[in-house]
Formats: C-alpha cells, sequence, structure tokens
C-alpha cells in the first residue's frame, strides 16, 4: 500500500540501467546517478537520496556526497541467479520535497570464475573403474562419452573435450564437441588388456579453465580377465609406492632412535665404571676421624684428656662441694710441671668459693 502511495504521489523518472560484471570489489563504481539523472548534488543532499523497495539491495551503495552508485558486497551470479539468464536485479531511489522516484536496474554479467565439472566418468579414489571393450570391437564403436558441466553461462559455459594422454593414441579418440570416445580401428589380440585415457576438459572463457578425468579401459572378451589385469593399475601402484617409501622412513628413524639410545647407555655405564676404578686406585691418603671428645689425645695440651668439675654453692651453707670428674680410663691426675699455674688459680678459686654469703653459682670448667 505504501509503494502504491509512493507511485500515486511522485514523479517517476525513466529508468536506468547499468550492466557490471560479477565478482567486483566491494567499493567499486557502478555508475553516476547524479549526472545520468540530472540531478544536483544538493538536491541529492537536501532530498536526502536513499535505495529502497528491493529484494537486494545490500548490493548497493548511494553515495550522496559524491552522486554515485557503488558495490556494497561482492555479487556472484551463479549464487545469485542460478541458471537463470539474464541474471539482473532492481531497485528505487527516492527523493523528498518535492518526492521523486528513479528505478534502476542492474544487470550482471557473467565471468569465467568456475572450472569444468566432471560428472561422469565418477573419479574415484579407492577402486577402479574401467570401460569394456571387446577384441572383436569395430572401428568407430563406442566405449563411453565423458559428461561435464560448467555453471557459468554463456560462451563461458561452452566445452570441449581433448585427449590429453593414452596408453595407444592411435587406438582411441575423442570427440571434441560431444564428449565421445570411439576406436579409430580394428582391435587386435596384441592390444593390451589395460588401456588408461587422460581426457581434459575445458571452457570457452578468457582465460580458459580446464579439468582432467581419467578413463580406465579394458580390451577383453571375459570378465575374469579384466579382473586379473586390473588388480594392479598404475594407480594404485603408485598408492603402494608411497606407502613402501614410508614405511621403511619409518623403520629407519625407529632403528636410529634406538641405537642412539643403546649408545648413550652404554656410554653412562662405561664412564661410572672409569670413575670407580679411579677412585679404588688412588693413593691419596686416609684422614682418620676422632670423636670431638678425644680430638686432643694427641695434641700438645697440658693433660691427656679432658676433666670436668663443678662447684656448687648456697646462700645457706657456708661449705661448698668441688667435684673433679675424672677419665674413664685413668684414676690418677697427671700433670706435668708447666701446670703448676693452672693448680694455684684453681686453689684461689675455691677459696673464694668458700665465702659463706657467696650466691648459689654452677660451673664447668675444663682442662686439656
Amino acid at each position: 500500500m505504501v509503494l502504491l502511495l509512493l507511485y500515486l504521489f511522485s514523479t517517476v523518472a525513466a529508468q536506468i540501467r547499468y550492466s557490471i560484471p560479477e565478482e567486483m570489489k566491494r567499493g567499486s563504481l557502478i555508475g553516476n546517478v547524479a549526472q545520468d539523472l540530472g540531478l544536483d548534488l544538493k538536491r541529492l543532499r537536501s532530498g536526502r537520496a536513499r535505495i529502497v523497495t528491493g529484494e537486494n539491495i545490500q548490493y548497493t551503495e548511494l553515495k550522496t556526497d559524491k552522486g554515485i552508485l557503488v558495490v556494497n558486497e561482492r555479487i556472484d551470479r551463479e549464487q545469485l541467479c542460478g541458471d537463470v539468464t539474464p541474471c539482473s536485479f532492481s531497485f528505487e531511489i527516492i527523493l523528498e520535497t518535492p518526492m521523486e522516484l528513479h528505478p534502476v536496474r542492474i544487470m550482471i554479467q557473467d565471468q569465467n570464475d568456475n572450472p569444468p565439472q566432471v560428472l561422469y566418468p565418477v573419479q574415484t579414489g579407492g577402486s577402479v573403474v574401467a570401460e569394456m571393450v571387446p577384441r572383436s570391437a569395430d572401428v568407430g564403436y563406442l566405449v563411453t562419452k565423458v559428461v561435464a558441466v560448467d555453471v557459468d553461462s554463456g560462451q563461458n559455459a561452452w566445452l570441449s573435450y581433448k585427449l590429453q594422454k593414452a596408453t595407444d593414441r592411435a587406438l582411441f579418440e575423442v570427440g571434441s564437441q560431444n564428449g565421445e570416445i570411439r576406436t579409430i580401428r580394428q582391435v587386435t589380440d596384441k592390444d593390451a588388456v589395460k588401456q588408461r585415457l587422460s581426457v581434459i576438459v575445458e571452457d570457452n572463457g578468457q582465460p580458459s579453465r580446464s579439468a582432467t578425468v581419467i578413463v580406465n579401459v579394458a580390451v577383453a572378451d571375459s570378465f575374469p580377465e579384466v579382473l586379473s589385469e586390473f588388480t594392479d593399475f598404475p594407480h594404485d601402484k603408485e598408492y603402494n609406492d608411497n606407502l613402501t617409501f614410508y614405511l621403511v622412513l619409518a623403520l629407519a628413524v625407529v632403528s636410529f632412535l634406538f641405537i642412539t639410545c643403546l649408545v648413550v647407555i652404554i656410554s653412562v655405564k662405561i664412564y661410572r665404571w672409569r670413575q670407580s676404578r679411579v677412585l679404588y686406585q688412588s693413593n691419596l691418603p686416609v684422614i682418620p676421624y676422632y670423636p670431638p671428645r678425644y680430638s686432643d689425645t694427641l695434641g700438645t695440651g697440658t693433660l691427656p684428656h679432658v676433666y670436668n668439675y663443678e662447684v656448687c654453692r648456697t646462700t645457706d651453707s657456708r661449705k661448698s662441694d668441688c667435684k673433679f670428674g675424672r677419665a674413664g680410663s685413668q684414676n690418677v691426675l697427671i700433670m706435668d710441671p708447666s701446670s703448676t699455674g693452672t693448680m694455684q688459680r684453681m686453689q684461689s678459686e675455691k677459696s673464694i668459693l668458700d665465702e659463706p654469703d657467696s650466691p648459689l653459682e654452677v660451673s664447668s670448667v675444663s682442662f686439656t
């Protein structure tokens, strides 16, 4: 209803049409709207020109400050129109005060951006599919037909077929327009059972795009003969060769790592054994160890052993006890002449300890 009112109360100008190729980059120029519609840039700004009423208006953008129409989103013709030709979409540019409506149509030109797709024969990764040709086949015998399509349109979708490689190029040919593979001579008993054909499919675009298809042909009269010959087809042999290479490589790596670890372990063992032999045969002097209590038995002190005495005094007792410890191995205090001063000092300390008013003291003196 709104669109109907717009059409009734607006001035409809002539439709403008632009033709652009697909896959244009964002921001690419489509056309100068202001110039093509005869409008002033001030009119576009004052009329608040904008794009309305279109299903695919997201593909374009109107720059009112410059009066141009640009690509806002990449346009893929195959996605937009599919198999429909010609491919186009339309919208309207509206201006206010006074209201004007200007229809715009954008034509999308196809570009050769898709290679041909082979539908038959189906290219399988693991199994071998072969076409049977009896040895009694005459000239022109139809072996198979290569079927391919191109999603592009126009001359970009025109396909041609060409035999690229063959086991025996004098036995088969490929139709350049229809993709039919036929015999060009009589099949003989000398022809190999396994025949491998490589057919290339090209389109007519600029630059041209192509696809390659492999056709396996079995020249035989019976199916068991085909099975016995095709169990070792070239691509299977290549696969086995690659598998053998990787297995040998893996075995070599594992063997190298094992030998390296073995050498390292043996080296460590030998090193430790040699270190133990060096320590065993060394003539280094042995330093005896003495406990701290008997470290002075061979020294130059005044006493051969350590002797302790205890002095106990109390404030309530006028007596003092002096206890001299004896060595565990001797019962007599052994002294030498140089220890006179030490004994005198002991006697003076004893006289002091006999004083009645001395506080409680406990001390330990060691003589060496």
